[in-house]
């Protein structure tokens, strides 16, 4: 408990310039966050405030009790989507009740260690799925970049060369936050004619308020609301937990997965007790944080509260802030999150690997729904992979010099997917009499195997023949022992045969 604690508290509590970082890069990140928030509440069909409220609680939230430090959770698109029936049929309280019971789930994902369902999620898979979420922020600046004047493209222009250079004067000061700096100061005293956050539409005043949902407690509320928390609770861990990986990755720490699930389940909680709506872990502006210099808990939790300053206090300067600085920074963002060796290793990786890459590329940017792209990677990996292990076996037949006995000697693994060959290697036994089957080598992962291995001793005991397995380890000796229907001996330590 003590180290646990002294973690957590360092986690915080860092020397002078490690925190300067954090605040700076969490006040860029406040800015990044509020076109973000607006454009995802218009996507669910609701009020600004209902994104722009959730993206502070969670944030704020998250930073407490979340798993992984300097990674940013707030309102998102994933899980935007997919509220749109429910608030276009049900209205905005059912969001609220809906939201509450999301993080119910994922804080019983949590306990129940569900983050352990990403071992199954291979490098492949991650390597698209950060890839597609790359061009998925950049093609949401297309909008802003269409239909305008020749002042857009120069302010974008002039943003990506101040966040890209300024870093050769200093990094004292993260550069995206000059950029924005310098292009509103620009833009607001030239009266340039560029689109502006208050544009994306109205900023809310005042604080947010706890209120919980105003909708009936009976079946009927929960048979309504459960489909949509259960879809919510799944895309929000799958995006946080993977964004966390990415976050590893990036700065070569390692983060609690299964504090990061209940946390999340918390942070929507008090979301939506806040008139807001559910959200997750945001690789963009994580990506933001995370080369801003921003690396605990505080980065994340300025984040929040400096929206929410923003919001209280400084909304009517902040919504003349103009969009094409906030485009150059997500430029930035797409260009640092797109993994470019992707690209070379295509000729140097395994042709499968490479081909569970650019699946889950093409379907996530497809069907903009990242939980569907990394479901297609997840299950092609396991397809090639399946495919690859029932290849890794192999049996050979000896006979003694008089033809009487004939030993077939299997090596590897005999699953599901490799018992027609398994099957197929004793089709010719030639006229032995008595057949020993030597699985030392080999290894019997389930009742297909085992399935596959009765078919083959009834077959040869049909034809007259006497049949003896040896050599099973404990594992396969256990298996075999439970659900062969051929004799079972209670073989031990895989060194008694099975006549």
């Amino acid at each position: 408990m003590t180290s646990h604690l002294t973690s957590y508290r360092r986690q915080w509590f860092t020397d002078g310039p490690t925190a300067r970082r954090d605040i700076l890069a969490g006040v860029v990140v406040a800015l990044a966050l509020i076109p973000e928030a607006i454009g995802f509440s218009i996507i669910a069909g609701v009020d600004p405030r209902v994104g722009l409220y959730a993206s502070v609680a969670i944030a704020m939230t998250i930073a407490l009790i979340g798993g992984r430090p300097g990674m940013i959770s707030a309102a998102t698109a994933a899980v935007a989507v997919l509220v749109v029936p429910l608030v276009r049929e049900h209205g905005v309280d059912y969001l609220f009740a809906a939201t509450i019971l999301m993080g119910l789930i994922q804080m019983i994902a949590g306990l129940l260690r569900l983050d352990l369902v990403m071992q199954f999620v291979s490098r492949s898979v991650i390597t698209g799925f950060v890839n597609a979420l790359a061009i998925l922020i950049f093609m949401a600046q297309l909008p802003q970049l269409t239909n305008v004047g020749w002042q857009t493209y120069a302010m974008v222009a002039g943003g990506l060369v101040i966040i890209y250079g300024f870093p050769r004067i200093t990094k004292a000061i993260p550069s995206p936050l000059v950029a924005i700096l310098v292009l509103s100061a620009i833009s607001i005293s030239m009266g340039l004619p560029v689109n502006t956050v208050g544009d994306m539409g109205k900023l809310p005043e005042g604080l947010p308020s706890l209120a919980l949902p105003n909708v009936p407690l009976t079946l009927d509320t929960l048979r309504i609301i459960l489909p949509y928390s259960l879809t919510m609770a799944a895309v929000g861990l799958l995006e946080s937990l993977l964004t966390a990986q990415i976050v590893d990755d990036m700065t070569d720490t390692d983060s609690n997965k299964r504090v990061e699930c209940a946390g999340q389940g918390g942070s929507n909680i008090v979301a939506a007790l806040c008139g807001g709506m559910g959200g997750c872990a945001m690789i963009g502006q994580s990506v933001i944080n995370v080369t801003s210099g921003g690396r605990g808990r505080l980065s994340t939790f300025v984040a929040g509260a400096f929206l929410l300053f923003l919001l209280a206090v400084l909304g009517p300067f902040v919504g003349r802030v103009p969009m094409p600085a906030l485009v150059a920074v997500m430029i930035m963002v797409s260009i640092g999150t797109f993994s470019w060796n992707s690209i070379p290793n295509l000729r140097r990786h395994p042709a499968t690997s490479s081909v569970v890459m650019l699946t889950t590329v093409i379907v996530v940017v497809a069907t903009h729904d990242l939980s569907l792209g990394v479901l297609a990677g997840v299950l092609l990996s396991g397809i090639f992979f399946a495919g690859k292990v029932q290849r890794m076996f192999a049996v050979e037949r000896d006979e003694t010099a008089d033809g009487a006995q004939a030993i077939y000697r299997v090596t590897g693994e005999i699953f599901f997917a490799s018992v027609d060959r398994f099957t197929r290697a004793f089709q010719s036994e030639g006229t032995a009499t008595r057949v020993v089957i030597d699985v030392t080598g080999a290894h019997f992962w389930d009742i297909s195997a085992v399935g596959a291995l009765d078919k083959i001793v009834a077959r040869l005991r049909r034809d007259g023949r006497e049949v003896e397995v040896v050599g099973y380890n404990r594992a396969s000796a256990d298996i075999v022992d439970r659900f062969a229907l051929h004799d079972k001996t209670g073989v031990e330590m895989g060194l008694a045969p099975h006549r």
